[in-house]
């Protein structure tokens, strides 16, 4: 399932509603991306979303050099 680690953002179910007003149930996920992250002294791998990629709220670990 797809939850954000950092703000513990999750799929939301819904109705798609259409022009002519029919409703049908959906579910909305979040964008979450399996990244690695710099947390407490180490890295790891976490599942964030891409807003709380773009406010900056994770440091990601320097490049690995080949």
């Amino acid at each position: 399932m797809a939850v954000c680690e950092i703000c513990d953002k999750r799929p939301h179910f819904n109705y798609q509603v259409s022009f002519s007003h029919r409703r049908s149930k959906r579910k909305w996920s979040p964008n979450v991306q399996r990244i690695r992250i710099w947390d407490s002294g180490g890295v790891r791998r976490a599942s964030v979303c891409t807003s709380c990629l773009k406010a900056g709220k994770v440091q990601r670990p320097p490049q690995r050099t080949a």
